[in-house]
C-alpha cells in the first residue's frame, strides 16, 4: 500500500507544551490526563499523549476517551491504544499510536483492523506523531477509505 499521499497533517507536536512531564529517580515521566497518573515517558507514550491532547482540542470530551484497555481478539488478549466513544457509548474512533521512528505500513493497518473486528468503530486513526492517517474500513471489500481532511466528528 502506498501511503505517501494519504496522510493528514495534524501537527501533533503543537500540543507538546500542554503535556506535563516530571523527572524522578533519573527517569522521565509524562502525565496521562485520562488515566490521571504519570507514566514512564517512552516514545510511543509521548505520541499517545499528544494524540489525546489533540483529540480533546478538536472538541472530544475527555470522558469519552479510553486508553490502553484489554480486548479479546480470537482468544488472545490485546490492548488498544485509544478508543473514543460516542454518546451511546459505542466505539466511534479507534486510534493506534506508534513511536515516531516506526514507519506506518500495512502491518500497522493489519493490527488496527484486528482491533476493529472486536470494536467495530466507524473511524480508524493511525499516527506516529509525524504522519497520521484517518480511515474507514470497508468490511465487504476489506479496503480502507482514507480521508484527505478531518472528518466531521461534531456528532459526538
Amino acid at each position: 500500500m502506498n501511503l505517501s499521499s494519504k496522510h493528514i497533517d495534524l501537527d501533533l507536536l503543537t500540543f507538546k507544551e500542554s503535556l506535563s512531564t516530571k523527572e524522578k529517580g533519573g527517569k522521565k515521566y509524562i502525565f496521562d490526563n485520562i488515566r490521571k497518573k504519570y507514566l514512564v515517558l517512552q516514545p510511543e507514550e509521548f505520541v499517545r499523549q499528544l494524540c489525546i491532547a489533540w483529540l480533546i482540542h478538536t472538541g472530544i470530551n475527555r470522558n469519552n476517551i479510553q486508553v490502553e484497555k484489554a480486548i479479546n481478539i480470537n482468544g488472545l488478549l490485546r490492548r488498544f491504544d485509544i478508543v473514543v466513544y460516542d454518546k451511546s457509548i459505542k466505539p466511534y474512533i479507534l486510534v493506534e499510536c506508534k513511536s515516531p521512528d516506526v514507519t506506518i505500513d500495512q502491518a500497522t493497518f493489519d493490527q488496527i483492523s484486528a482491533y476493529q473486528v472486536a470494536l467495530n468503530a466507524p473511524y480508524l486513526m493511525v499516527t506516529n506523531g509525524v504522519k497520521s492517517y484517518i480511515t474507514q474500513l470497508n468490511h465487504v471489500e476489506k479496503t480502507f477509505y482514507f480521508f484527505d481532511a478531518m472528518p466531521d466528528w461534531r456528532l459526538l
